[in-house]
């Protein structure tokens, strides 16, 4: 009866996965054809306690290819207890001949969610229409504005979802998170291939302004800590699921540290968890749950065999199906990112992954997770 249950449970989730997979495919990678730029840009990037990112950032932002007079960059402090300010400051002042268009404001606190007070603090101020966000510690691209521009002439579309990977990546535990995040990625995409996307990552986002106000921004999830993409996404969706498109190009691609202890990942992927549980996407919960229990039913195999419960060949073969499925999605993923040397740590991965993901499920059940200094339970 277990066996039965267990073989129905990763059957599904071979079904999902090669669905999501198939999807990966369907979205097809967009190409810059070099049109004259039209787009105006308010990049928004909201920080707390960044001094050790924030001068590389800037940076990548003043090396972009985009004409500078098409965006502004608008800095939103959430109460740093650090030396961002100065950080900021001194790299301003290195480039004062520049015409390179930023501000810095402080964050307006209004609600359980400092972020999304931030970005809504942020977008009250912004000049342009279309607005980008990304992360205080990440680095973006040199033209990453050209491609949005592109994509943004090229297509109807009111919301746009880019793609972000997992940079400087050495140890074993950096490439651990690296193939995670890059699972998240591939499901991402498939989901748009599959036209029910679910899935979106604020450090690289577009949308325009004048359509987040008219759908009253984040009320309704403020109460929320993070998941300032998701929820978005989600109104974005509901409101014209057209006009929302998925930017398939490795020119746009921003890229992020990966978390640099156990504790910090831990802490991560309860934020993370706490934001897929209060979604009001009926999709998203199942994709959740479905992937649950397969990693869940991966990890009883082991103590099932020993009890023989569950035939040890019966329980080797269910694993070796789902970590095939899995590869399958990684690999096209590490295709497009250019990271197919992360895949040399798929197998051990593979094994260890089920525990964590099961892991960090339970823990989000009773424990609170730290955010940029501050603590939040649901």
């Amino acid at each position: 009866m277990i066996s039965t249950v267990i073989l129905i449970i990763i059957l599904i989730y071979l079904a999902l996965i090669g669905m999501l997979s198939n999807g990966f495919d369907k979205i097809t990678a967009f190409n810059l054809s070099d049109k004259v730029p039209k787009t105006a840009f308010s990049i928004i990037i909201p920080f707390r306690n960044e001094q050790n990112h924030l001068d590389t950032l800037l940076k990548s932002l003043m090396n972009l290819n985009y004409p500078k007079s098409l965006f502004e960059v608008i800095l939103v402090d959430d109460d740093s207890e650090d030396k961002s300010l100065e950080v900021i400051q001194k790299v301003l002042k290195s480039n004062a001949t520049s015409n390179f268009q930023i501000r810095i404001t402080k964050n307006v606190r209004v609600s359980k969610s400092p972020k999304k007070d931030a970005i809504t603090t942020a977008i009250s101020q912004a000049k342009y229409d279309w607005i980008i966000t990304t992360d205080a510690d990440c680095i973006v691209p040199k033209y990453w504005l050209d491609t949005y521009d592109e994509y943004i002439q090229s297509h109807e579309v009111h919301c746009v979802i880019g793609p972000v990977s997992i940079k400087n990546i050495s140890s074993f535990f950096q490439r651990f998170q690296g193939l995670d995040f890059l699972s998240l990625q591939g499901v991402t995409i498939g989901g748009f291939g599959i036209k029910r996307p679910f899935l979106s990552n604020g450090a690289n986002m577009a949308y325009l302004k004048h359509e987040f106000e008219s759908l009253n921004g984040y009320n309704g999830n403020n109460h929320i800590a993070s998941g300032d993409d998701v929820f978005l996404l989600e109104k974005f969706l509901g409101h014209n699921k057209k006009s929302v498109g998925y930017l398939k190009n490795d020119k746009c691609i921003v890229g992020t540290g990966p978390e640099e202890s156990l504790k910090h990942l831990i802490q991560q992927r309860l934020r993370w968890a706490s934001k897929t549980s209060k979604t009001s996407n009926n999709f998203t919960k199942l994709v959740g749950l479905i992937v649950f229990l397969a990693n869940l039913s991966c990890v009883l195999l082991i103590p099932l065999a020993v009890l023989s419960t569950v035939n040890p060949r019966t329980g080797v073969l269910l694993f070796i199906l789902k970590f095939s499925i899995d590869f399958l999605l990684l690999f096209k993923a590490s295709r497009f990112f250019k990271q197919e040397e992360l895949l040399v740590s798929y197998p051990i991965a593979s094994l260890i992954y089920p525990f964590f993901s099961v892991y960090i499920v339970f823990l989000s059940l009773f424990a609170a997770f730290n955010w940029k200094g501050r603590s939040y339970k649901y």
